[in-house]
């Protein structure tokens, strides 16, 4: 079953809410860039708590997490400290 997928117009910005499982899912992405724009995305995957957080979160929900890929994107992050 894919996912559902709405969004919502919060203060004139279009944010995505995903429906999956029967759980709702609210896009963070959309809601700092319609609030800062992309670079405090940037910002905050720089963070390397962050990165534990995605990693674990990955670990124990994701049984294709390419480590891989994900440690590249470490390596990349530490270089842009």
């Amino acid at each position: 079953m894919s996912p559902k997928i709405n969004t919502i117009e919060v203060d004139g910005n279009i944010i995505t809410i995903v429906d999956h499982n029967s759980q709702d899912y609210i896009s963070l992405t959309d809601m700092i860039k319609s609030k800062d724009g992309t670079f405090f995305i940037s910002d905050w995957l720089r963070n390397a708590n962050t990165l534990d957080y995605i990693s674990a979160w990955e670990v124990m929900n994701n049984p294709t997490f390419n480590y891989g890929e994900f440690a590249i994107i470490r390596l990349w992050s530490n270089s842009k400290l």
